[in-house]
């Protein structure tokens, strides 16, 4: 005859004490509580799993959050289930995996956890934009759903208000980010494939447009109007600053003093300001110096060289200049970032080097395989086309226009 197990009481589990080893208390049915030197009661459950016939234990939780009766109560459900076939232990992980699914794993989580890995790559403006994209557009009816139930027709119902507004570029931006969000939860084994891959085809395309900017024989046309605009002194250096170094809006608006090596005449922009994420060193010219001693009274005790009116200890907004531009007039017509496309133009009209062009607008090599090799950023030789560049620019101001020019006026807020 099998041996017969006695069942425990709720009084022998209470003064139950604990041991030099680890022991158990046998209840019957396969049910267990076993007791650790540290005095921990844990239940178990002892049972043949059904996948392979070895045996093996199932917690059950701690003495006395579960008391004897409960114990004995949870082993029936677990029971049945292995009369099935089914494992609890395996039943136990579905059922968290489907709870995170549920709870955890939502469109807004998984897009915070892949924002964290991007935002490393980018520039902290683009990273901003991205973000207030998702807020604006994605998560007021997305945040709460699981990732697993993201589908193409779901997305594009999202975005058809969008897109009959005729807000394409937001569109576009919008489906590019989602895919990326939506391959990183492929990844991560969140889901089986990405459901929004070609989605873009179901929307019009944005038609493309080249950035608003002026041709190089209408320079002199910006330079008379700067000089001219009721605007303050620090935008003013700011524009000529940008037209002069060549940079992009957020590079120009947010230099720091600390970057600016006077004696080498280097402005040196670390990576994480630049759009590739690559350091990006510029030759400072002789109008370029001028620039900055003119800002020297106004933020030369400050981080910034161009401080925000709001708050000082805050960069311009990188919109400052564009701003600036459309009240002069020029809206539809130049924006901040098409000065970079005037001095590249008339750069390549010049015969300068193009590898010396690309270099000072900060590009980088498309070919992987090129940009591996080719790690200069031609500093020296770029030297006197950046002379030439600023040269250019104050002579196109008839050498009076430029504030570059005014080295002797006393600089005022």
């Amino acid at each position: 005859m099998p041996r017969q197990t006695r069942p425990l009481t709720a009084t022998e589990i209470k003064n139950a004490k604990p041991k030099e080893k680890e022991y158990n208390l046998v209840d019957g049915q396969g049910l267990k509580l076993r007791i650790s030197p540290s005095g921990s009661k844990q239940w178990q459950l002892n049972y043949y799993r059904p996948t392979n016939g070895k045996r093996a234990n199932y917690s059950l939780g701690r003495y006395p959050d579960i008391s004897l009766a409960q114990a004995r109560k949870s082993i029936i459900h677990l029971k049945e289930l292995i009369a099935q076939g089914i494992d609890p232990q395996d039943d136990k992980k579905r059922k968290q995996k489907e709870y995170k699914e549920v709870h955890e794993h939502t469109f807004k989580n998984v897009s915070q956890e892949w924002f964290e890995i991007k935002k490393d790559s980018i520039t902290p403006d683009y990273a901003d934009d991205i973000w207030r994209s998702l807020m604006l557009h994605v998560f007021p009816k997305l945040a709460d759903t699981p990732i697993k139930e993201i589908t193409a027709p779901l997305i594009i119902d999202l975005l058809r208000p969008i897109e009959a507004k005729g807000s394409l570029e937001t569109v576009k931006r919008l489906t590019q980010r989602l895919n990326e969000i939506m391959n990183y939860a492929t990844n991560c084994g969140l889901i089986q494939a990405n459901p929004l891959t070609g989605i873009k085809a179901a929307f019009k395309k944005p038609k493309k447009e080249n950035m608003a900017a002026l041709a190089p024989h209408e320079l002199p046309e910006l330079m008379s109007a700067i000089a001219n605009a009721s605007i303050k002194r620090t935008t003013r250096c700011l524009i000529e600053w940008q037209l002069n170094t060549m940079t992009r809006p957020a590079e120009a608006s947010g230099a720091r003093w600390d970057e600016i090596n006077i004696d080498e005449m280097i402005w040196t922009i670390p990576p994480e300001r630049m759009k590739k994420r690559r350091e990006h060193r510029i030759p400072l010219t002789e109008q370029m110096l001028a620039l900055l001693e003119i800002m020297k009274p106004i933020s030369g005790h400050r981080e910034f060289v161009f401080p925000s009116d709001r708050d000082p200890k805050k960069p311009c907004n990188s919109q400052t200049a564009n701003m600036a531009l459309k009240r002069m007039g020029f809206a539809g017509r130049l924006v901040s970032h098409g000065l970079r496309s005037i001095a590249s133009t008339t750069l390549n009209e010049q015969g300068f080097e193009s590898d010396l062009i690309e270099a000072a607008l900060a590009h980088v090599d498309d070919s992987q395989v090129r940009a591996a090799y080719n790690r200069t950023d031609y500093l020296e030789r770029r030297r006197p086309m950046m002379i030439w560049w600023s040269g250019h620019i104050e002579q196109s101001s008839q050498g009076n226009l430029s504030i570059s020019g005014l080295k002797n006026l006393k600089a005022v807020i």
